[in-house]
């Protein structure tokens, strides 16, 4: 998809973060723009800023882990535009009590982070791609998964990543197989400049962990340093806009993993255990300069 200029993008998890950075270039290529967030001031906020700055725009409360929520925003984007050309399924959340065995983790760990990473991709495909066919014109599917996704793990996260992966990979072969003019894309982000160690802040009170497991501060701490080295989500934005001109599947806007990728591939077809990721050695490489 090379034209945007008049077309119509949806993006969930729209108020921050990733998401708000890829509203900003989508309405910069001439797009009208469809914010969907569950975070009702954050959207408030963004859609006051955007209408300001005179952008066609659309602000949708949302609760993606709802086929009816996402399905109401379907209507809602088409009501307003007709047509929608460009889909990110970009809503995240990551809980913080992952440090245990994966037979530990609560249901309502697994409820809530399943729910918005990965049902939330899947209804965000089960309400917009029978109109995005329907309609003939050029499209894209982007959706956000994590180099979780292509990496060693067990919890929640992790697991609902490598979900959207296999998901996107799924997507991509059957809109070939359709003959349609939409292309299909899953972001595999490392360490972004987001609040994604503050999801909980968005968690349901019926999906809050009735035995919270106290936070490994060490991991934290290491988490937190790794989000403020990494890249701006503007960054990450560009990226995607590149891929979805050049058609690209998968978008990895973080190349200091690729020895680590690679590793992992070895040693799934040596049939060894998991590639160990070497902490220490990343933040020498962060020290250096490297973004992870």
């Amino acid at each position: 998809m090379r034209d945007f200029e008049g077309k119509t993008a949806v993006v969930t998890g729209a108020a921050s973060g990733i998401g708000r950075a890829l509203v900003d270039a989508f309405v910069s290529a001439g797009m009208n723009v469809v914010l969907a967030d569950v975070e009702e001031g954050a959207l408030a906020n963004a859609m006051a800023e955007l209408e300001g700055q005179g952008h066609s725009v659309l602000g949708v409360g949302v609760d993606t882990r709802s086929r009816d929520s996402v399905g109401n925003l379907a209507e809602r984007a088409v009501d307003a535009f007709e047509k929608v050309h460009v889909l990110v399924n970009n809503a995240g959340v990551a809980s913080m009590g992952e440090g245990r065995g994966v037979w530990e983790i609560p249901d309502e760990d697994w409820d809530w982070v399943m729910g918005v990473n990965f049902y939330g991709v899947l209804h965000g495909l089960q309400a917009f791609v029978p109109g995005m066919l329907a309609h003939g014109e050029e499209g894209h599917i982007v959706n956000t998964a994590s180099l979780a996704g292509l990496l060693p793990g067990g919890g929640p996260y992790s697991v609902s990543k490598h979900g959207v992966l296999a998901l996107t990979e799924g997507l991509h072969r059957n809109l070939k197989e359709r003959g349609g003019q939409i292309g299909a894309s899953v972001l595999c982000p490392g360490f972004v400049q987001t609040r994604i160690f503050e999801a909980e802040r968005n968690r349901p009170k019926e999906l809050e962990g009735k035995d919270p497991q106290p936070e490994n501060e060490m991991a934290r701490a290491i988490g937190q340093a790794m989000i403020q080295g990494g890249i701006p989500p503007a960054e990450v934005a560009d990226q995607v806009l590149r891929a979805i001109q050049e058609g690209d599947l998968y978008i990895l806007p973080h190349p200091a993993w690729d020895p680590i990728l690679r590793g992992r591939i070895e040693a799934v077809l040596a049939r060894k255990g998991p590639v160990a990721i070497d902490i220490e050695d990343m933040m020498r490489r962060r020290a250096a300069g490297e973004k992870f």
